[in-house]
């Protein structure tokens, strides 16, 4: 029997029942997680309703987090700090649809930071679908929440309503942002573009990550021949979600009409050269320190390939100058030793 064993048959039939399993785990773990969501939003309710009724105050959250750990000692989760987050989950969310369908399809931990770094539950609605979508862990969820995600996205100027399909063209307004945050550079006073592109490359992870779920890095200086001459691409990626190329040319200056008709002509090239029939249109995005609204849409208004302008940040940092008159580190550690060393010296001496 061993002998009519394939050993490609078996290893298919294998792969099939690891996959099986995994897809069980994976339902059985968010179940349970959202059941224990859900039990604390009930407790939460429940601990809501009778302050309200009986006029408890709010010595009886830490009465109920000794009881329950007494009746619960394996338990961990009914610390008094838990069981506040579980009255304040219900007070937010009064409806438990909205646990069923959302809330509760992410972990306890990440509604907590929903809770703490937010106020409005529209935001964290927000965040928990994206959270949902995009698999973020709980520090990539606060990192998002910090970089001001929600108020970013959508907001930069293009014309992708009459270039792309609507299907297309909505997508891909979600994966636009402005300003995007790149405060992860050390970039100097004097820096140009190719500095500011090798600095991206040279942190590749973090620019994707804040690019957004989707970019598949291709290439920089990316080398395409036009008409005998050669032509070089800032940044070329593919979107997997949009299935198209993805040009990025970068600006450290403010938008000028004619940065859109030179990126018409790198999409231009790209749908030519690299474009398959599988792959949708290319899509530009036009990175400048700055911009003015009404600039930018005159001058995409009559691009007929679809290009997106947005602004992006960098960590502020004090003008040269005035680093050049601070003290550095290692001079304020020496007159901080210097006014050690004469007070042992003359304690007397001190000061009122």
């Amino acid at each position: 029997m061993a002998s009519n064993l394939s050993s490609d048959s078996y290893d298919r039939f294998l792969d099939d029942l690891k996959e099986w399993i995994q897809s069980a785990q994976l339902r059985a773990a968010t179940a349970v997680n959202r059941e224990l969501v859900t039990l604390y939003w009930r407790i939460g309710r429940a601990i809501l309703a009778k302050q309200q009724q009986e006029g408890w105050g709010a010595k009886v959250i830490e009465r109920l987090s000794k009881d329950l750990k007494h009746a619960f000692p394996e338990i961990k989760g009914f610390s008094r700090s838990n069981l506040l987050y579980m009255r304040a989950f219900a007070q937010a969310f009064p409806d438990e649809t909205v646990i069923q369908a959302v809330m509760g399809q992410i972990t306890w931990y990440h509604n907590i930071a929903l809770l703490d770094k937010l106020k409005g539950n529209e935001e964290r609605l927000w965040y928990a679908q994206k959270t949902i979508e995009h698999g973020w862990s709980r520090s990539a969820l606060v990192h998002q929440i910090e970089s001001g995600l929600h108020q970013r996205v959508g907001n930069a100027v293009n014309n992708f309503d009459h270039t792309l399909p609507q299907s297309q063209s909505d997508l891909a307004r979600q994966i636009l942002k402005s300003p995007y945050n790149f405060e992860f550079l050390e970039l100097a006073e004097a820096a140009q573009e190719r500095d500011f592109e090798r600095a991206l490359v040279d942190r590749i992870r973090d620019f994707l990550l804040e690019l957004g779920v989707g970019f598949s890095f291709l290439g920089s200086q990316y080398s395409l021949e036009v008409g005998g001459k050669e032509y070089k691409l800032d940044l070329l990626f593919y979107h997997v979600k949009l299935h198209c190329y993805v040009v990025i040319d970068l600006k450290m200056v403010e938008f000028e009409p004619e940065f859109s008709g030179k990126m018409s002509f790198y999409i231009a090239a790209v749908d030519d050269l690299l474009r398959s029939e599988i792959d949708n249109p290319t899509i530009g995005i036009v990175l400048c320190k700055s911009k003015n609204k009404a600039t930018v849409e005159y001058a995409l208004r009559y691009i007929q390939h679809p290009v997106g302008v947005a602004t992006y940040r960098l960590k502020d940092t004090l003008p040269e100058p005035l680093q050049r008159s601070l003290p550095s580190i290692e001079q304020l550690e020496m007159e901080l030793n210097a006014l050690v060393a004469e007070a042992i010296a003359d304690p007397t001496d001190l000061g009122e």
